[in-house]
């Protein structure tokens, strides 16, 4: 078995696709108590343990406190990347580094390609597009991906799920359309993206057609799911609202709908529909 390192693999990704690779790999796993961004640390790390390859799960992902703190959240999510892209370089090590849509400033009317322009409009998306191109430049290979959720950890569905559970009446905002992705899709699609080689960019998101879903869309799925499987219910309504009614620090992309074709074209497999894989999550939080 190839050994393969996931730096930050005890988040919400890092733990589904530590599980998911021990079947084919054995699995390295870190997560704060080896800072990436630090190059003796990580020289040290590849010296010593000798993985074959690294997929980077390490991020900051608090995207309004990043507004606050730029300087800790580009340390995570630009320096991190580009120390262990170019450590990893220097040994021929294979490098795939997860990224998002909030590399984009979410104006288009398409869905977006690999080759289409960025322009972020957030801390969190430049540091993200910082860490990017660390790690294309060293040959590596960079995986966008956007609204990511799974049974675990901190994510919209839960989010919505346990606030269903509390209220009445819930406004999410309809005005902002994206592709949600389960952890399953990301973790399978990472592998794959692996076992063939990619380089440069490549998007990986469920499937939800050519103008994606909104927030609220999602939340209405959300409930309907939920009440299927008789999951605790209180929420009677859902109100459509725009960004303006929900203003954060971090501006959000308004169009976070990728085109996935390259992903495809690449490894010969259709990523699945939203709607199935968000049946899923709900089937194992039921059973629970």
């Amino acid at each position: 078995m190839s050994r393969l390192w996931i730096p930050g693999g005890r988040g919400m990704l890092g733990t589904r696709l530590a599980a998911d690779a021990a079947a084919t790999h054995e699995v390295l796993v870190t997560d704060r108590e080896t800072d990436i961004a630090d190059r003796a640390t990580v020289a040290a790390f590849l010296d010593e343990h000798k993985p074959a390859a690294i997929i980077i799960c390490a991020a900051w992902t608090a995207v309004d406190q990043a507004e606050q703190e730029a300087d800790a959240a580009f340390r995570v999510n630009a320096t991190g990347p580009l120390v262990v892209a170019e450590e990893a370089a220097k040994r021929g090590i294979p490098v795939v580094h997860l990224s998002t849509d909030y590399v984009f400033d979410g104006l288009a009317t398409r869905p977006l390609t690999e080759d289409d322009p960025v322009g972020p409009v957030s801390v969190y998306g430049r540091t993200k597009l910082e860490g990017e191109r660390a790690v294309v430049d060293n040959g590596g290979l960079v995986v966008r991906t956007s609204w990511l959720y799974a049974a675990t950890h901190q994510n919209f569905v839960l989010t919505m799920l346990r606030l269903m559970a509390e209220r009445e009446q819930l406004r999410v905002v309809a005005d902002q359309r994206g592709r949600p992705t389960s952890v399953a899709t990301l973790s399978a699609a990472l592998l794959k993206l692996l076992d063939v080689g990619a380089k440069g960019v490549v998007h990986v998101a469920d499937d939800a057609g050519p103008t994606g879903i909104s927030w609220h869309d999602f939340a209405v799925a959300i409930r309907e799911g939920a009440i299927a499987r008789g999951l605790p219910m209180k929420t009677t309504a859902i109100e459509a609202i725009p960004t303006s009614a929900y203003p954060t620090p971090a501006a959000r992309p308004a169009w976070s709908v990728f085109d996935t074709a390259k992903y495809t074209r690449l490894t010969g497999q259709p990523l699945p529909p939203w709607q199935s894989r968000l049946g899923e999550v709900l089937d194992v939080l039921a059973a629970r």
